[in-house]
């Protein structure tokens, strides 16, 4: 009981600290004017109401889900032990909220189980969780850029195979991008892909610092490898 009441004045106190709702309807409704949107096809299903009980919904899991272990994960980083990753638990159940909530979807298409918000307003209710707990927050946050790169450039089976489990926060998505020699240069990077007749891809080289990479907070992993195609031109082009 005692951990509960002080877990409840925590969240009340973070409310008034994280970031301030006043300000985001300000830049939304009144400079912004996202209620405009709503006259586009694409919306038409949405209102301020939607728009609202989004930010709403954001602000309550944020503050009572994410902010409260902000600082142990600081103190507690995630370790490596006997071939395992091992972090505290409060990581896993916030992302098990995230994931009942449906925003790792939130901008993308009704088709494929998207809340089909504008952008705009799925980047302002996203910050109460960059301003609560980024470290915990970049999991899902790389897991929905993941699936929005296969959305846009993946094929139908691709789409089926890897999307839908990441919207259902079964699975959880990576990007494999800097390496050792090149650092956030990623025009220089050396890892190359070298087609296969069967249509796949046998990938040779190194990479660094992947966030979010395994650990067993889900099921699986969606590991988008950035790769040079053997023969390509040098630099950002290849």
């Amino acid at each position: 009981a005692s951990a509960s009441v002080g877990n409840y004045a925590a969240w009340m106190a973070s409310r008034s600290l994280i970031l301030s709702r006043r300000d985001l309807d300000f830049y939304l409704y009144e400079w912004l004017d996202v209620e405009a949107l709503t006259a586009r096809p694409r919306f038409a299903e949405h209102s301020r109401e939607t728009f609202d009980a989004v930010l709403d919904l954001c602000e309550t899991v944020a503050t009572r889900h994410f902010a409260p272990h902000n600082k142990r994960n600081d103190a507690e980083e995630p370790q490596f032990v006997d071939g395992r990753v091992v972090m505290h638990p409060e990581v896993g159940e916030a992302l098990e909220v995230f994931a009942e909530t449906g925003l790792v979807a939130a901008s993308m298409d009704a088709e494929v189980g998207g809340m089909q918000l504008p952008h705009v307003v799925t980047s302002a209710a996203m910050a109460w969780f960059s301003a609560a707990n980024i470290g915990t927050i970049a999991y899902p946050f790389l897991s929905t850029a993941n699936a929005n790169l296969l959305l846009a450039h993946g094929s139908r089976e691709q789409i089926e195979t890897w999307v839908a489990p990441i919207i259902e926060g079964r699975y959880f998505g990576t990007m494999c991008l800097s390496e050792p020699q090149a650092g956030s240069s990623l025009a220089d990077v050396a890892t190359r892909a070298e087609p296969q007749p069967d249509g796949t891809y046998r990938i040779v080289g190194n990479k660094m610092w992947i966030s979010g990479g395994d650990h067993e907070l889900s099921e699986n992993f969606v590991h988008l490898v950035l790769a040079r195609i053997v023969g390509a031109p040098a630099g950002v082009k290849g």
